[in-house]
């Protein structure tokens, strides 16, 4: 029996399925910004790792199980799908970018709404980032 037939039987991604190369598409670019995302600062790194380890899932075991082991992105993944926590510094970056995101929107918009709605679904986003678990040990900080 082959890997593909095994992964397919079992219940696993079927290495098969024509949608396989666009989960790896969408991986590798999410990875891609993600990396990117290490050094620029205002591109986060966190949403695309995530975006990466879902299409790696669906599209290549290998790849999924590669990211989770990495020494740089796998303590953040695994932190996240063991108890949806995230690191104090990831939190207070998404916290400032949001703000400093919303004061360009404040600032350009032309009617008070935009801001308005803006300014409210990011208050949300915050206070979910804001409540999530932090991770115990303080390496990846």
């Amino acid at each position: 029996m082959t890997e593909q037939e095994s992964d397919s039987r079992s219940g696993g991604p079927d290495l098969r399925h024509p949608w396989r190369w666009a989960y790896l598409g969408i991986g590798y670019a999410a990875l891609g910004l993600a990396a990117a995302g290490v050094v620029l600062p205002l591109l986060p790194t966190t949403p695309f790792l995530l975006v990466a380890a879902w299409a790696f899932a669906k599209g290549s075991p290998r790849l999924e199980a590669w990211l989770y082991r990495h020494p740089r992105f796998g303590p953040f993944l695994t932190d996240w799908r063991d108890r949806g926590a995230i690191p104090r510094r990831a939190k207070a970056a998404a916290v400032a970018g949001m703000a400093g995101s919303w004061c360009l929107v404040a600032y350009g918009a032309e009617r008070p709404t935009v801001p308005v709605i803006a300014g409210v679904v990011m208050a949300a986003v915050a206070v979910y980032v804001v409540t999530r678990p932090t991770p115990e040990r303080t390496s990846a900080e």
